[in-house]
């Protein structure tokens, strides 16, 4: 039996895990495929929210203590594993973006550096940008992370944590609470602990029904490119219209993403490829003439106004819950997860988990 079990091997779970490790407890992870594989492998890395001026104050606090949080995290994982999450602070540049003025008087009120720049300022930072663009906005302080790279990374130091224990390839099958604790009904037999964490994404509304609970977390799918570009034809994140590229260390360059409402298909198909690629070379037009390496989808689990479920079951003590960060688990997951590690431990909270309790926010099944 350990003190915590963990259902979800996302970077959400991982990281839970690695703060509840950090803190000396046991905990099992649990999950239904191979860790690392499913959102948290397929979105783009990007630590910011792609336009934060448009979310609300509740995403804004959790993104905020994240963005400061990457970087020490990633130079963490790298001493202690030698696998580095490819954590990059070379800023974004927004091109074509319709309310500006909302933009500059959000980063006035919250302090964050971000400035109306001309083309010289453009071209030089990014000089593949698309030609014939005057303005655009500079966020220089943006970073962005190799996700596969963050999850290998903390995967690789959990096997390395006395009292951490993973079950893939394990389907939890039944949840039944008992006082404070629970056990779990799986296809590997049962699991017993002291509290659970249900932290499995687009698939969290599931687990929640065997409480007769209704969690209202969707999935809704993203397809993403990948381009085989040489080093240094994109050299940040650029996003324009809704889309984005977002270069890694080695040339490559990601392209992303769609939003699709189709249940639980992560299937590919070639009219979002094609969309992907025109936005992709829109935005860097020598992309046109490199190889599509690859092409994939993932489930982001969607909710109602894109802020998370952080917080304890109602009536339900041993049962937690961290899931619906829609467009934004990996921005999220370091606030998020020490948001309720401080609430499960009794420490004083990082910021007011109110916004994120699921009282209110839960229908009966």
């Amino acid at each position: 039996m350990s003190d915590f079990v963990v259902i979800g091997g996302g970077v959400i779970g991982l990281m839970t895990t690695l703060q509840l490790a950090d803190a000396g407890y046991s905990v099992s992870v649990v999950e239904r495929g191979h860790c690392g594989r499913e959102a948290s492998w397929a979105g783009g890395g990007i630590v910011s929210p792609l336009y934060p001026w448009r979310y609300s104050a509740p995403v804004s606090r959790l993104s905020t203590w994240s963005e400061g949080a990457y970087p020490e995290l990633a130079l963490r994982l790298l001493e202690e594993t030698g696998v580095d999450p490819e954590y990059r602070q070379k800023g974004l540049l927004y091109l074509r973006v319709e309310d500006e003025d909302k933009a500059l008087m959000w980063a006035r009120e919250v302090g964050k550096p971000l400035s109306r720049v001309g083309p010289d300022m453009i071209y030089t930072k990014e000089p593949g940008a698309c030609s014939g663009i005057e303005e655009a906005l500079w966020m220089p302080t943006l970073g962005s992370i190799r996700n596969p790279r963050l999850m290998r990374s903390l995967r690789t130091r959990l096997d390395a944590m006395p009292g951490v224990t993973f079950h893939e390839n394990c389907e939890v099958r039944g949840i039944v609470a008992k006082g404070q604790g629970a056990t779990l009904e799986t296809s590997l037999g049962a699991l017993s602990a002291d509290q659970v964490v249900i932290c499995s994404g687009a698939w969290s509304a599931q687990l929640l029904e065997m409480l007769d609970l209704r969690l209202p977390v969707r999935p809704v799918k993203g397809q993403m490119l990948l381009f085989k570009a040489r080093p240094g034809m994109a050299n940040r994140v650029v996003l324009m219209d809704g889309r984005y590229v977002i270069p890694r260390a080695d040339g490559r360059v990601l392209a992303g993403s769609t939003l699709e409402e189709a249940g639980f298909d992560k299937t590919t198909d070639a009219a979002a490829r094609e969309s992907l690629w025109h936005s992709a070379t829109s935005i860097i037009p020598a992309l046109a003439d490199c190889e599509v390496e690859h092409h994939w989808a993932g489930l982001r689990p969607g909710s109602p106004d894109g802020v998370p479920f952080i917080g304890q079951v109602p009536g339900m003590p041993g049962i937690h819950v961290n899931a619906g960060h829609y467009r934004n688990g990996l921005v999220l997951a370091p606030a998020s997860t020490r948001l309720l590690v401080d609430e499960m431990l009794g420490r004083s909270p990082i910021i007011d988990p109110t916004p994120y309790r699921l009282e209110g926010r839960l229908e009966q099944a």
